[in-house]
């Protein structure tokens, strides 16, 4: 392997410190090529067991081409996708062998290319059918649910069923207060806990479900553990809790917009029952109730006819003598208490995760995460509570991969530089340097919470802009000025916390009419619609002086700060060099940024310009405090 962790440190063979900036490959791999699995495409997933995901993120015969611009970008990493149903779909245990292959063939392709590469099995909202992407078909009816029932129960939301009327932009995310995914998540996390008693094929729900998943990853870990570059693996993307944690299921979450259920109410509309809800649109930044809607006015359950109603049958809920429903356990998922999802539950799987994979692969990194939200709103009794703690005998060489968004410009899909508000506290920050310093302080939130986990690296696994703001503007005028703007800051902030990064994403195959081809989203840096000559590596590229920016690659020592003035074109690095370390200290050098010359200042001996390759070489046989300053020239 080509990387290994130090502390809270990436090292390379040379025993440099190692920056990684990288990209999520690709946003489309959450849908199927065949039959084309784009979300604005009617289906009832019939199919669900034939799909094929051969050709995400691209055709072979194209790897070249996108691998080639994001080196040319300054690229050295790649959140690899691909998800649970990509490689089990048939059923359980049958692999698509043919998709494996030519997984291994773009991963090969992708290590000629040096990128560190960790392999994320992707997943929204549990899957496909319940309005996201991740679990195959088959784990609904291993359940004893009946997907092809979830848009008329309201128990799903999903673009191929509500768009356009019903479907405004970003709502895919409230799937996970609706009864399908709270549901899936919940049996697949705490089904032990919370629905004891009910197996499939004599496991337990959550043995079953996490056995599948683990195993259908070890396949990936067989394909990939001889490649040098593959650095690791992701536990999961974005992992839910579910109903695990609700401390009073008659009470609806009150973030989110579309129908506004209550646990409660979720799983009797969702078994048959008719209930008026709530419906709540976004408002400037706030959510306004604008109407009341008769959910499954036809009583409908989307449990099969076969099988029970889990959580009917453990006494959560009953009909009263009207045959109305009526909730007895409100508190049936904290039992009365704070229930920490990430420490008492995740953690548990994480461990039985890494272990699997560890087993094939001793040396992988294992990416961890939590829901975003739960790190970025965390308090005294939340994630990073002080007396939850990372032991020895947990998970070893892992890499806190924790994501984060400035919720503002992703939902407005506008950027407003002088204000946001704090997720925290939820009080407003006015003025540009105000909201700088909270993005700054809530990346260091996640940073602090490495410590926690035996202050191990910290990779921002994603973060990102939509490029559809202003109403797809920019697509007419060619004027990327605000969207340059917001990465710049999103930026600035990584630098000031000296973060390792992978953005969201890379997606080949984006278009501007449908994004990157899933749920309307449209935060891809690349797209084929922007691209005006195939000689030219930054033809199609979004925003790039936004993206593309210098940085220490390669350190021969520590890194203490690192900025760059975008504007100005001055970049700054401060370090620790070791002497006994010959290799050069390596920074990326993009000629969109010095277009000309360059003028180097600072506590250095000898330097290299490599202009053909975008690096500069320094080399320095002083220990000790070094600083080195970049200047565009225009000379």
């Amino acid at each position: 392997m080509k990387l290994k962790i130090k502390s809270s440190s990436f090292i390379d063979e040379k025993n440099r410190s190692v920056l990684l900036r990288g990209v999520n490959l690709g946003g489309s791999t959450k849908v199927p090529v065949n039959p084309n699995g784009a979300t604005h495409l009617k289906t009832d997933f019939s199919d669900h067991r034939d799909v094929s995901f051969i050709g995400h993120p691209f055709p072979l015969d194209e790897a070249d081409e996108h691998y080639s611009r994001l080196k040319n970008w300054g690229y050295n990493c790649l959140r690899f996708l691909t998800t649970w149903e990509a490689i089990e779909h048939k059923g359980p245990g049958n692999y698509d062998m043919e998709y494996l292959k030519y997984l291994r063939k773009l991963l090969e392709k992708a290590n000629d290319y040096e990128f560190y590469c960790f392999i994320d099995p992707h997943q929204d909202v549990w899957s496909r059918m319940t309005g996201g992407d991740g679990a195959p078909g088959w784990t609904f009816e291993k359940v004893g649910l009946d997907f092809t029932k979830f848009n008329e129960t309201e128990a799903a939301l999903l673009m191929q069923e509500k768009y356009p009327d019903e479907y405004p932009l970003m709502i895919w995310s409230s799937n996970y207060y609706l009864f399908a995914t709270s549901t899936m998540f919940t049996l697949f996390f705490g089904g032990n806990e919370f629905a004891p008693g009910f197996t499939i094929e004599k496991k337990t729900i959550q043995d079953y479900l996490q056995e599948h998943f683990i195993n259908s990853m070890k396949e990936v870990t067989k394909i990939c553990k001889d490649l040098p570059y593959i650095i690791g693996y992701d536990i999961w993307n974005e992992p839910n809790k579910g109903f695990i944690g609700n401390e009073d299921l008659s009470k609806a979450y009150e973030l989110t917009w579309g129908l506004r259920f209550s646990g409660f109410e979720a799983m009797a509309t969702a078994s048959g029952y008719s209930m008026n809800i709530p419906y709540y649109e976004i408002k400037g930044i706030s959510m306004k109730h604008t109407k009341t809607k008769l959910v499954n006015p036809r009583n409908i359950s989307c449990w099969l006819p076969d099988a029970k109603d889990i959580w009917k049958e453990l006494g959560i809920y009953e009909d009263d003598t009207n045959g109305n429903p009526v909730l007895r356990k409100p508190h049936y998922f904290s039992k009365g208490e704070k229930t920490n999802f990430f420490w008492n539950h995740l953690k548990t799987f994480i461990n039985r995760y890494a272990k699997a994979m560890q087993t094939i692969d001793e040396d992988a990194m294992i990416f961890i995460e939590s829901d975003p939200f739960e790190i970025l709103s965390s308090t005294s009794t939340s994630i990073q509570k002080s007396d939850c703690v990372w032991r020895v005998s947990d998970a070893k060489n892992i890499v806190n991969g924790s994501h984060w968004y400035d919720g503002i410009t992703l939902y407005m899909r506008k950027f407003i530089k002088h204000f946001n508000v704090d997720t925290q506290t939820r009080k407003p920050a006015f003025l540009y340097r105000n909201v700088k310093k909270l993005f700054i302080r809530q990346l260091n939130n996640i940073k602090e919470f490495s410590k926690k986990l035996n202050n191990c690296p910290t990779l921002i696994g994603e973060f990102g802009i939509p490029f559809n703001m202003y109403n797809k503007k920019a697509y007419k005028d060619g004027n990327w000025k605000k969207h340059i703007d917001a990465l710049t800051l999103h930026l600035e902030c990584m630098d000031a916390n000296l973060l390792h990064y992978t953005i969201w994403n890379y997606t080949a195959d984006n278009c501007n009419e449908w994004g990157d081809l899933w749920n309307l989203e449209d935060l891809s840096i690349f797209s084929r619609d922007q691209q005006s000559s195939p000689e030219d590596l930054n033809s199609g590229g979004r925003a790039i002086e936004g993206f593309c920016r210098p940085f220490a690659v390669h350190t021969a020592g520590k890194i203490i700060s690192m900025s760059f003035n975008r504007k100005r074109g001055i970049f700054v690095l401060e370090y620790e060099n070791n002497s006994k370390i010959k290799e050069p200290t390596i920074i990326y050098l993009p000629d969109i940024q010095y277009p000309n010359n360059i003028e180097v200042k600072g506590t250095i001996e000898n330097y290299e310009w490599k202009r053909e390759k975008q690096i500069l070489n320094i080399y320095n046989e002083n220990d000790g405090y070094q600083k080195i300053e970049i200047w565009r020239s225009n000379r």
